[in-house]
């Protein structure tokens, strides 16, 4: 049973949803990986995305380029969460294509969207979704928030000591 669910709509979009399932594992948070296409497997989608909740997922993050449809399709198929990742991919027009498909849904279809090529900040956002009701999750986030303070009084420590 995965918790997270992260599809992409071609395994060419694996280098950038590799991000979500790293951190996933990182977290020790379940989840699954599959590649759906909205255009090419519409039916695959429409199936998977009516099943999700039925499987124990409860947030899907589903990242794609060019015209990226494959989110809202999910949406439209689930109240489960869907979170869009908008990617640059090959065919597109510097990821505004992307941006924009996946994120001005109509009203009652709703993707939370992250930036282009954010697949991380789409799990970190599933995992706080989640977390509302996992203490042992919330405080893992903590944890790794904590992590990004360090990290950015670190390199202030480097910067003091750097030769300019």
């Amino acid at each position: 049973m995965a918790t997270i669910s992260i599809i992409m709509g071609s395994t060419s979009d694996l280098p950038v949803m590799k991000e979500a399932a790293l951190f996933c594992k990182e977290m020790g948070v379940d989840f699954e990986l599959k590649a759906l296409s909205a255009h090419r497997t519409p039916e695959l989608v429409m199936a998977y995305a009516k099943e999700a909740r039925e499987k124990g997922v409860k947030v899907i993050i589903a990242g794609a380029g060019g015209a990226a449809h494959l989110p809202g399709v999910i949406a439209a198929f689930t109240a489960v969460p869907v979170i869009g990742v908008p990617i640059k991919s090959s065919n597109s027009i510097d990821g505004w294509d992307s941006i924009l498909s996946i994120l001005q849904m109509p009203s009652g279809i709703p993707v939370a969207t992250v930036a282009l090529n954010g697949a991380k900040n789409a799990a970190i956002l599933a995992m706080e979704m989640i977390a509302t009701g996992d203490e042992a999750l919330y405080q893992r986030l903590l944890a790794f928030k904590e992590s990004l303070k360090q990290k950015i009084a670190q390199a202030n420590e480097k910067l003091q000591s750097a030769e300019l």
